[in-house]
């Protein structure tokens, strides 16, 4: 910042009630640092020893902690401790007041830039102050007591049996009777409450999950059909998720062989110009285009593949272009996205070669898992889901307000 010779400054925050007419800390609701005295006023004309002054080029940085209720300032990088401490239910908006202020002038910085303070450490020491008081918490008063190994065994065998893992649940459940006989030397009828079940639903899931895990959506979509027919019929959203899944894949084999044969890596396809179009107007696969795309091509087996599995992800690609040409624009959206990845030799090096990451598969089949679970009377997601997606509900509404609830991630403290 600069400022003339006897000018004013003072930074800090203030509430609705505060009035603009004065320096912030001179009136109520409002709390500042001022640099002409280094002191800090809160509501007040006469303000408290803080820190040093502050002048001409000087980084005044000001920060709130809404879990604390304090307040404190930087110079220049450095922390000059808490000004303000244990307010109550701050809100408050950034504020800089000058006095004798002509020819002054400040620069802000909301984050669009890099703060001169580490402000990074700071949270990081925060949020391990709060995960130690969260862990000290007695939550003895909240449940009647319960063995926590067998809750937190009980939660994952229910995931892996609700999510269709069955050979993965019986290898648990095994282990989980060894390690009660080893430890508790209890006999084996004891023990039969951890056996799975031979559900043959669970094992029709998990063929059903196996294959689209597999990329073979055509293998998924029989078996559905086979076994639970009206999921289908009755969840037209997942079908186009399928569909598009399929259409993924056939890129995504068309695309590892391109990757490997060509050399040129992240450039524009000559044999995919005009795909981006392929919504404005058809594209009639006949024999004219069958040779053209033919025209100074090699002819051993590697080259005959490509153009084959070219021809296959381009002939599908239409069919659902036009099957779904009417719907709504978010499906019109999905698929050009997906064709978009045609126009490149390295399609995974493209703006949506995410999609062709294998990890796209989870997604549906969860999707298709949750719609058959939901058609056969039970809970669409597991225990261990719902008991996850309850503490984020929880996080998000104490977070609301600030407290320390905004600085807790379930997902990155407690799961990363």
């Amino acid at each position: 910042m600069s400022k003339t010779k006897d000018g004013m400054i003072a930074v800090g925050v203030s509430g609705q009630k505060a009035s603009l007419e004065r320096l912030p800390g001179w009136e109520t609701d409002s709390w500042a640092y001022h640099g002409d005295d280094g002191k800090a006023f809160g509501g007040e004309s006469t303000g408290k020893n803080y820190g040093p002054t502050f002048s001409t080029n000087n980084v005044i940085g000001c920060g709130v902690n809404f879990s604390t209720g304090c307040i404190f300032f930087t110079k220049d990088g450095n922390f000059l401790g808490n000004a303000f401490r244990e307010l109550k239910d701050l809100k408050v908006f950034p504020s800089v007041g000058m006095k004798k202020h002509a020819g002054a002038h400040i620069a802000a910085n909301f984050g669009q830039s890099p703060f001169v303070f580490n402000i990074n450490e700071m949270v990081a020491e925060e949020q391990r102050k709060i995960e130690m008081a969260i862990n000290r918490t007695n939550t003895s008063s909240l449940h009647p007591l319960v063995d926590e190994d067998k809750f937190i065994q009980d939660l994952v065998a229910q995931f892996l049996a609700h999510d269709g893992y069955v050979e993965t649940a019986r290898a648990f459940a095994k282990d989980r009777r060894a390690q009660n006989t080893a430890l508790t030397h209890i006999n084996q009828e004891a023990s039969q409450d951890v056996e799975v079940e031979d559900d043959i639903d669970a094992i029709n899931r998990q063929r059903v999950r196996v294959a689209i895990m597999e990329g073979d959506i055509d293998k998924a979509l029989k078996l559905t059909n086979a076994f639970y027919p009206h999921v289908l019929e009755e969840s037209p959203q997942i079908v186009f998720r399928l569909k598009c899944r399929k259409f993924v894949e056939l890129i995504r084999r068309y695309s590892d062989l391109q990757y490997k044969t060509s050399g040129k890596m992240g450039k524009a396809s000559n044999r995919a110009n005009g795909v981006s179009d392929v919504f404005e107007q058809d594209m009639e696969l006949d024999d004219q285009t069958d040779s053209a795309a033919w025209d100074g091509m090699d002819t051993d087996d590697t080259d005959h593949l490509r153009m084959a599995l070219l021809q296959e992800a381009m002939a599908y690609g239409q069919i659902l272009q036009r099957e779904y040409r009417d719907e709504r624009r978010e499906f019109k959206k999905a698929l050009e996205d997906i064709f978009s990845l045609m126009a490149y030799d390295d399609a995974k090096a493209s703006l949506h070669g995410h999609l062709l990451d294998s990890s796209g598969r989870v997604p549906v089949a969860e999707e298709l898992n949750s719609a058959i679970l939901v058609s056969l009377g039970k809970a669409s997601s597991a225990a261990l889901e719902r008991v996850y997606q309850q503490c984020e509900a929880l996080v998000d509404e104490i977070s609301e307000d600030g407290g320390a609830g905004a600085f807790v991630n379930v997902e990155n403290n407690f799961l990363g």
